[in-house]
């Protein structure tokens, strides 16, 4: 399977999710240059076809425009990419069960075991504190820059009043972060709920964040989701020929 058949995957799959909107995107770095990375041009993940993917280099420049319109804050994808060789695929999202923790005093900690990640740590940026009076998109490379150096070396990022930025060494794990980052939130809002104000939550220690981490790439899940979109991909191209 080609990365670009991976990356429109990816973007149905985590639409279907809802952990991204009509606004959201995903992108994969170029297995042929690494300093370039593959993107879809500006159109609803849900929506993305193959012929939508552009390249771009890591200043977030179109290799090739042909008129088509841009995703405003792709310099979240190039920024990332510069400041972490090792980071293969990015996902930005609106998730909205993050959307809270990202504006409030309540840090999201594991408490699922498919969400063991989230023990590596994820930083919330504020990007008031890179621009006052911004209209909370990265829409610059300053901006992007901000971010990623507040996303560090950790697997994930909050973003104010926005959503989050999830990394990962392929897209299969990229995908997988961003969908158990949602299912965490929602849970650890239940369990907020259950124990109430004085009530106590068992989050994840260490050494089972580490244990889990050690294996965990959602190959499974990425292979039901690839095996899925792949059937419903080919059922569209052949219904489009037969119009």
């Amino acid at each position: 399977m080609s990365l670009i058949e991976d990356l429109v995957i990816a973007s149905r799959t985590l639409a279907e999710y809802g952990v991204i909107d009509s606004y959201g995107h995903a992108s994969v770095r170029s297995d042929a240059n690494s300093h370039r990375y593959f993107m879809a041009r500006a159109v609803a993940p849900e929506l993305i076809v193959e012929d939508d993917i552009m390249e771009f280099d890591l200043d977030s420049k179109p290799i090739d425009t042909r008129g088509r319109a841009l995703y405003n804050e792709r310099f979240i994808h190039g920024e990332i990419y510069k400041a972490r060789p090792e980071i293969n695929a990015i996902v930005h999202n609106h998730s909205p069960t993050i959307v809270p923790f990202s504006c409030t005093a309540c840090t999201l900690k594991p408490i699922f075991h498919m969400s063991a990640f989230i023990g590596l740590g994820v930083p919330n940026w504020d990007i008031r504190d890179a621009q006052e009076g911004s209209d909370l998109l990265v829409r610059n490379a300053e901006l992007g820059a901000s971010l990623a150096q507040k996303l560090g070396k950790h697997p994930a990022a909050l973003m104010r009043g926005h959503g989050s930025v999830v990394v990962g060494e392929s897209v299969q794990l990229a995908v997988g972060r961003t969908i158990y980052l949602e299912q965490n939130a929602r849970m650890q809002l239940q369990a907020m709920l259950l124990a109430g104000p004085s009530g106590d939550i068992v989050f994840m220690d260490d050494k089972e964040v580490a244990a889990n981490v050690a294996w965990q790439e959602y190959g499974r899940a990425w292979n039901l989701w690839k095996t899925k979109w792949l059937a419903r991909l080919n059922a569209e191209k052949s219904s489009a020929r037969s119009a």
